[in-house]
């Protein structure tokens, strides 16, 4: 077989968090189309994503937020020196289409938006954190609190939005660029973003570590800079 036939070769298998699904599917055609091994990624919650590979089952790699994959590292389920940095992203605002469209340009504008809103969404994982967090700051959390609501594992803030359950939808841009029925705002501002690196690495489960390695390296190359920025996320 030459090494651009990939037509008989097993693919690789990977779980993520939604947040990086639609990238990882195009990282992974374009990785095929140069000659490399296939993957196929099962997208789920990334609290679902990281028990299940806690649990043992057998995938390849795993792509999730830097810090969920350095608590894989340390609990001896990925292997400790495979974890390749791949996309900074930003969490972003939204409304409903054709909805009054608040200012996000400043902290302030923010803040006076979440206080304006009848219903609040945010995501599970580590930026729905840290927007929590972000309240905590502003001491707002008791004004706001009866208004969040936490999207379910897998579903996305922006489908919430779209479908009116809530009003102003906090999520990762990229599950937000390309939804169906919203209006994204823009990113929050540069004093209040909130940038999560997305990582991936190879589960110590995996029996095909060479080709796991060779994958998350080409995943990383400079040339897949346009890709991810298409997706609403920046190359690192």
């Amino acid at each position: 077989m030459n090494s651009g036939d990939t037509s008989t070769q097993l693919s690789l298998s990977g779980i993520s968090s939604m947040a990086t699904r639609s990238l990882l599917a195009e990282l992974a055609r374009s990785h095929v189309a140069a000659g490399g091994t296939p993957l196929e990624v099962e997208s789920v919650g990334g609290v679902d994503a990281a028990r299940r590979v806690q649990a043992g089952e057998p995938f390849d790699l795993v792509f999730l937020a830097a810090d969920a994959i350095a608590k894989l590292i340390a609990s001896g389920h990925v292997l400790a020196d495979s974890r390749v940095d791949l996309v900074r992203s930003q969490v972003a605002v939204a409304v409903k289409a054709r909805a009054q469209m608040p200012a996000i340009a400043s902290s302030s504008d923010v803040r006076n938006a979440v206080l304006g809103a009848t219903s609040i969404g945010y995501s599970t994982g580590p930026s729905g954190s840290a927007l929590l967090a972000l309240f905590e700051q502003w001491g707002i959390v008791a004004e706001v609190q009866a208004k969040l609501r936490q999207a379910a594992a897998g579903v996305p803030v922006a489908a919430m939005v779209a479908r009116g359950e809530v009003e102003l939808g906090f999520q990762q841009r990229s599950e937000m660029i390309d939804a169906p029925g919203i209006q994204v705002l823009g990113d929050l501002p540069t004093e209040i973003a909130i940038v999560t690196v997305f990582s991936g690495a190879v589960c110590s489960a995996s029996k095909r570590v060479d080709e796991a390695r060779a994958l998350l390296s080409a995943f990383a190359a400079p040339v897949h800079a346009a890709i991810k920025l298409h997706h609403g996320m920046a190359a690192i």
